[in-house]
């Protein structure tokens, strides 16, 4: 009689042409990652489970594409679309609506494994250029038809839901060149579009590519970074995984092009400049609610991979790790690229999902008195000049020793850097036998860090047979963010959402920000005025009016801007 365990028939092929699945399912479509056997047993523990459970997939969503509602834009008007972008690059066939009005919100892909559509464009166009863009934005506004934005299609927040049909611009198709380099500077210049692999390469290889003195590299690395633009970084507040040292998205920009209803503009390149309030500020995160971001110029490093340092620590229990890493980002001496902190639970789920419990490390760590679903891992990596990193790496290491942390070297982070653009691929395994995982981030600062952890943590683990998360992975002098990575068996799309919106609800009541890294979109809309306060929302809606009167930019709840409630 074989012993071999029971192992679900995880999915392994592309998902069908045209189908639902090749929709909402993450990254390439015949990339895979399938949870572990340990990891396969926790799921089953905590959610009372049995092999049973996973015999027989839920909502795969192979079907077909089929839209219910045809097209509803005017026939004069798709012509008028085939005549700015060229007729091969303006689509209203089912599959390419349903694709291009949908991002990867959990809701979305509950829905589209049901074959429910939800809100779609009436016609997708992918513009060449820029002046393509402004044709068809001039042409939207004068007829009051909405426009949306589809960058890299990676929206976690119902960014780009076109509620109101209308028309979708695919960026990433056509508008994703090179504009200009200057090495000078040390800044590049790139159409909105480009997408995260393809930019990191060009600067990776800017000797041979750009005829550059040295390679660089653009340091902004999202977990969705395969499958994110350059522009959707900008427009979205995006934050990457080396963040710490590199700065957050917005940090990186030194100009923006935009075309508007109002009229197109490039801010100026200044590295600083004391001409009153930046209209450059004041577009980032905008979300495409004022106006569409074609070409962005941002600032990049050198690239020296031989010279990073890596490092990983176990701390006795949680507020020793953030002690530890409060004192780190606040010591001056340079800042870590990657840092990241994760609390009990995700600590012991990371150990299983990395391979590492059982191990001989696994077995120091025990014996050191380090305790399960107290002892918290910290992973991070030191980038930059060889001496910086080096220091770098020794006065974190004896601010961790201070504070109880045993060193574990290298093997954890490369462990987490080898799958660190793959863990989103389980989703869908999970998904299909009626497990949800979803996450949801908040800025934080250093005084509120533990009511927001504790407060948020206990009402997601008020829902019974849940799995909650948590770690910090964007470190400042006055805090950090926190990222909590939520696990339930539940298959109700509407308990989904109110579950959800009850989490929100916890970190707002609680101190902390509505997002950190994933924009606000549609979902987190409707908290933006108690959030902001109605004078600040007061001052977005003016910019608002100001650039896009008629409202045909994004419209229908994005940032809260123009509906207090979800419209899709």
């Amino acid at each position: 009689m074989s012993s071999k365990k029971f192992t679900p028939d995880w999915e392994h092929e592309a998902p069908g042409e045209n189908s639902y699945r090749s929709i909402f399912k993450w990254g390439s479509p015949d990339g895979f990652k399938h949870p572990n056997q340990r990891l396969y047993q926790l799921l089953k523990k905590r959610f009372s489970l049995t092999d049973a459970d996973f015999r027989e997939k839920q909502f795969a969503g192979q079907e077909i594409v089929e839209c219910e509602r045809p097209p509803g834009l005017a026939a004069e008007h798709i012509a008028q679309m085939q005549i700015f972008a060229g007729e091969a690059n303006v689509m209203a066939d089912d599959f390419s609506r349903v694709k291009y009005s949908n991002g990867k919100t959990v809701e979305e892909a509950m829905n589209l494994r049901r074959g429910i559509n939800g809100k779609v464009a009436d016609v997708v166009v992918h513009p060449r250029d820029k002046k393509d863009v402004g044709k068809i934005i001039r042409y939207c506004d004068t007829h009051k038809i909405p426009v949306f934005v589809y960058g890299g299609g990676s929206s976690v927040n119902m960014g780009f839901k076109p509620v109101r049909a209308g028309v979708t611009l695919v960026m990433n198709t056509h508008i994703n060149k090179v504009v200009g380099f200057n090495e000078a500077n040390q800044c590049i210049t790139v159409e909105a579009g480009m997408m995260g692999p393809d930019y990191e390469q060009l600067l990776n290889d800017a000797k041979g590519k750009l005829g550059a003195k040295r390679a660089y590299t653009g340091g902004h690395f999202p977990q969705s970074f395969e499958y994110s633009s350059v522009g959707g970084w900008v427009v979205t507040l995006g934050s990457g995984q080396q963040s710490s040292y590199y700065g957050d998205a917005a940090d990186l920009v030194v100009s923006q092009e935009y075309v508007t209803p109002k009229g197109s503009f490039k801010t100026l390149a200044y590295p600083g400049t004391a001409t009153g309030p930046k209209v450059s500020d004041m577009m980032l995160g905008s979300e495409g609610c004022y106006g569409v971001l074609t070409e962005v110029t941002m600032k990049i490093f050198r690239y020296n991979p031989q010279n990073k340092r890596q490092f990983s620590f176990i701390y006795p229990d949680w507020e020793s790790a953030v002690n530890a890493s409060r004192e780190i980002f606040q010591g001056e001496f340079g800042n870590p690229s990657v840092y990241r902190i994760s609390d009990s639970e995700e600590t012991e789920v990371g150990l299983k999902l990395y391979g590492l419990e059982g191990t001989p490390l696994d077995t120091l760590i025990m014996l050191k008195g380090f305790k399960p679903m107290q002892r918290c891992l910290v992973l991070g990596q030191a980038d930059g000049e060889s001496d910086f990193t080096k220091l770098v790496k020794k006065k974190v290491r004896k601010i961790s020793a201070k504070h109880g942390g045993l060193y574990l070297g290298s093997f954890p982070v490369k462990k987490w850097e080898k799958g660190r653009f793959e863990d989103p691929y389980m989703r869908e395994d999970l998904n299909d036998y009626g497990i949800i995982i979803d996450t949801l981030e908040t800025g934080v600062s250093w005084d509120q860090v533990h009511t927001v952890h504790q407060e948020v943590r206990e009402f997601i683990k008020k829902r019974p047979d849940t799995i909650c998360l948590t770690h910090a992975s964007h470190f400042y002098s006055q805090g950090t963010n926190l990222y909590f990575i939520f696990m339930a068996k539940m298959d109700d799309i509407e308990e989904y959402r109110k579950f959800q919106d009850g989490i929100l609800d916890s970190i707002q009541k609680n101190g902390g920000s509505l997002s950190h890294h994933h924009g606000v979109g549609r979902m987190i809309g409707p908290w933006m005025e108690k959030h902001l306060g109605k004078e600040q929302m007061d001052a977005l809606r003016a910019l608002k009016n100001h650039f896009d009167p008629n409202n045909i930019m994004n419209p229908g709840g994005t940032l809260g801007l123009d509906s207090p409630k979800r419209e899709y």
